[in-house]
C-alpha cells in the first residue's frame, strides 16, 4: 500500500511538472488543453474586431497567464506590420498580393506565411433616413450612390428599387473607408462584378471614387452613419447592430432582395474541394443568400517561432476555429465557417510548428 501511495505521489508530481508550461482553465469556454501562458500580438481587419474581442475575452478569462492583444488598424496597416515583423498575426479581409506573400514568406524564418480563413462577415449597407425603416438597393443603384451619380434619396433609381415607399428629397451622404481596408476591397469587388459600367472605379483596399466622406475604421463609419441624416455606408454587420442602424436589402443573382445576416452570408461562401482558398459568389442563385461577404483570414508563419509562442498561437487559434468559438461569433451576426472548411482550418492550426 505504501508503495502504491509513493507511486501515486510521483505520478502527481510528474503531471504537475508536465503542465508547468500551460495556463490553467478557470472554467471558461476554452478547454484546459488549449490554455497556454504568454503574450500574442495581432492587428489588422477592423471588420473582425468584434469577433476577435469575443475570442480574446473567452481565452483570457479561461486561461489566466495568457494575453492576446488585437489592434483593429485595418487590413492594409496590419499587413505592413506583419511584414515588418512587429506582430505575430495579422487578420486581413483582403488576400495577400503576390509580392506581399513573397515578403511574408521571407519574414517567416524557416517557413512560409499561411492564411487561415476564420471569420465570415456580411458587409452591410447601413443608412440613416428618417421615416424609411426598410430599403432595397440593386447593385447598379449602390454603385451610383457611392460613385456620386445619385445625389438625393428620392432619385428615380432608388424609387424604382422601392416601389410604394415615400422617399424624402434628403441629400445622400455616402461614407467610405479612408484607410486601406479589406472591407473596401470586398465592397468594391462586389460593385465591379455586379454593377458593370455604373461602377468604373475598379476594386481594391483603397477607395478610388471621387465622392463621399472618408472615415478611418469600421467603428468611425458606423458612427458617421449613426449621427448623419441621409448617410449611407458599408461596414461589417456586427457594427450596425449595437447602434440599431437600419440596413438595406441587396438584390442578388436570384433577383431577390436579401437583408444581411450571418446565415445568409455563409450561403454565398464557396468551399473548394481541397485546401483553404475559399471564395465568395457575388451572384448567388440561392434565394436566401446575401451577396456582399468578406472572409477574414489570420495570416501566420507556419514555422520559425519559439516553442512557447507556437503553443500559444495554436491554443488561441484552435479555440477560434473550434465549434464553440465559431458558434460564439455567430451570435454577434457573423457567419460560422462551413463545417468542412472549419475542420480543415483546425487541422492547419494543429499543424503549425
Amino acid at each position: 500500500m505504501r508503495g502504491g501511495r509513493v507511486a501515486a505521489g510521483l505520478g502527481a508530481l510528474l503531471l504537475v511538472a508536465g503542465c508547468g508550461n500551460q495556463a490553467r482553465s478557470d472554467g471558461g469556454p476554452v478547454p484546459a488543453r488549449l490554455c497556454v501562458p504568454g503574450t500574442l500580438d495581432a492587428q489588422g481587419s477592423s471588420a473582425q474586431r468584434n469577433a476577435m474581442d469575443l475570442w480574446r475575452a473567452d481565452y483570457q478569462r479561461s486561461c489566466p497567464g495568457a494575453t492576446v492583444n488585437y489592434d483593429p488598424s485595418g487590413s492594409g496597416t496590419g499587413i505592413r506590420a506583419f511584414l515588418a515583423g512587429t506582430i505575430d498575426l495579422v487578420g486581413t479581409d483582403s488576400p495577400l498580393k503576390a509580392m506581399e506573400q513573397a515578403q511574408a514568406d521571407a519574414r517567416c524564418s524557416g517557413g512560409k506565411a499561411v492564411s487561415l480563413p476564420m471569420v465570415v462577415g456580411p458587409v452591410a449597407v447601413a443608412y440613416r433616413l428618417g421615416g424609411v425603416a426598410e430599403l432595397r438597393l440593386s447593385p447598379a443603384t449602390l454603385a451610383k450612390v457611392f460613385g456620386g451619380a445619385i445625389r438625393r434619396w428620392d432619385d428615380p433609381a432608388i424609387r424604382a428599387d422601392n416601389p410604394g415607399v415615400a422617399l424624402p428629397p434628403t441629400r445622400v451622404r455616402a461614407v467610405h473607408r479612408q484607410d486601406s481596408s479589406g472591407t473596401t476591397e470586398t465592397f468594391t469587388s462586389f460593385l465591379t462584378a455586379r454593377a458593370g459600367p455604373d461602377w468604373p472605379f475598379g476594386s481594391g483596399r483603397d477607395w478610388r471614387a471621387p465622392d463621399g466622406t472618408g472615415a478611418a475604421g469600421s467603428e468611425r463609419v458606423a458612427s458617421a452613419v449613426h449621427h448623419t441624416e441621409g448617410a449611407i455606408g458599408y461596414l461589417e454587420l456586427s457594427y450596425a447592430r449595437p447602434r440599431g442602424l437600419a440596413v438595406a436589402a441587396v438584390r442578388t443573382g436570384a433577383d431577390r432582395f436579401v437583408v444581411p445576416s450571418g446565415e445568409a452570408a455563409v450561403r454565398s461562401v464557396q468551399v473548394p474541394s481541397s485546401g483553404l482558398a475559399v471564395r465568395v459568389d457575388p451572384t448567388p442563385t440561392d434565394p436566401a443568400a446575401y451577396p456582399i461577404v468578406l472572409i477574414t483570414s489570420e495570416v501566420v508563419c507556419d514555422r520559425g517561432r519559439s516553442a512557447d509562442k507556437t503553443a500559444l498561437m495554436k491554443g488561441f487559434l484552435g479555440y477560434a476555429a473550434s465549434e464553440d468559438g465559431q458558434r460564439s461569433i455567430a451570435r454577434q451576426g457573423y457567419g460560422a465557417l462551413p463545417e468542412e472548411l472549419r475542420i480543415r482550418v483546425r487541422a492547419a492550426v494543429d499543424g503549425l510548428g
